[in-house]
């Protein structure tokens, strides 16, 4: 069977598959349409982000048996359509959520103790130290939208900080040590940082608006790993100057392309939101970077190879 490449990955990742008999080729330079006239020839495809799977280039895909996504999410597949068609979807989250764990730490921390504010002043001679009085963890009720590789990850980084970690997902019992899982209602109440582990689906689409916002009883810190369009970019401003949040920790945009690259294509036309987050101290801001690490990059390449051989494991136990 012959597998595409079309983004490039960790090169384990080929040849475990050259290993289990799979024909390798690799293009991670013609454009879509060029990628869509021989894809018919394929059995297999592995991307990352560079361009949607669409219903379109599926159609096209008359031999394809499955894609795998060297990522955590799926939303740039035409998953029900895929799946009409047979093609199994195989996506890698239990590769990078230490990492989206660790990042997200990472992230809160330096905020709370102003780090970035402090070393910036540092470094022009500036020496302030009651101004950068931080805040810490320990005490503090942390609330966590979705809990599935990655909420688990940050909620397991979270242990040693005698902090309060709650829970809410849509799916039920999901809750284990390391967070208790509440409903919508508690969370509201106690929660003081907000952390999102979402996938990008319609209904986490600018979930995090004004009108969610303002149900938090207390003033809130936000903690965005997951997905830029969870979070509408106006309302948050609006609520930082409110000081309903107090600040912000953001990894991902919504302004982002759908490939997440070159956000800085053309700065003269930056929102003017996006604009006060860039001036803001109470922003924390990162390139859709928190699940790219050395390790994950390995993790993740080895979590489709394993998945691509139990595929074929079972297909053979069953013929």
């Amino acid at each position: 069977m012959k597998v595409l490449f079309v983004d490039t990955n960790h090169p384990c990742l080929i040849d475990g598959l050259k290993q289990l008999g799979f024909e390798c080729h690799e293009d991670y330079n013609s454009v879509k349409s060029e990628i869509e006239s021989k894809i018919h020839q394929y059995h297999g495809l592995i991307i990352r982000s560079r361009f949607s799977i669409d219903e379109k280039f599926l159609k096209k895909a008359t031999s394809l048996k499955f894609i795998g996504r060297v990522g955590a999410g799926l939303e740039n597949i035409d998953i029900e359509f895929a799946k009409s068609k047979g093609i199994s979807l195989l996506a890698a989250p239990e590769g990078n959520r230490n990492a989206v764990g660790e990042h997200a730490l990472g992230m809160i921390l330096a905020l709370f103790n102003k780090l970035k504010k402090a070393d910036s002043e540092i470094r022009k001679g500036i020496w302030l130290r009651e101004d950068n009085r931080g805040i810490e963890l320990e005490g503090k009720t942390i609330g966590l939208i979705g809990y599935g590789n990655m909420g688990k990850a940050f909620a397991k980084k979270l242990r040693g900080f005698d902090c309060e970690v709650i829970c809410y997902d849509i799916k039920p019992d999901v809750g284990d040590e390391n967070a208790r899982q509440v409903d919508l209602e508690e969370l509201f109440l106690k929660t003081e940082v907000l952390s999102l582990h979402t996938p990008q689906t319609e209904l986490t689409r600018q979930m995090i608006n004004a009108t969610f916002l303002n149900q938090f009883e207390k003033n809130i810190y936000l903690i965005n790993t997951a997905r830029g369009s969870a979070v509408v970019t106006k309302d948050l401003v609006s609520a930082i100057k409110s000081g309903k949040v107090l600040g912000a920790c953001l990894d991902v945009l919504e302004y982002e392309k759908a490939s997440f690259e070159n956000f800085f294509s053309n700065e003269s036309t930056l929102p003017e939101d996006f604009q006060y987050l860039i001036s803001s101290d109470k922003v924390l801001l990162s390139p859709h970077v928190a699940g790219w690490t050395v390790e994950s990059k390995i993790k993740l390449a080895e979590t489709i190879l394993h998945k691509v051989a139990a595929m074929l494991d079972q297909h053979n136990s069953m013929k």
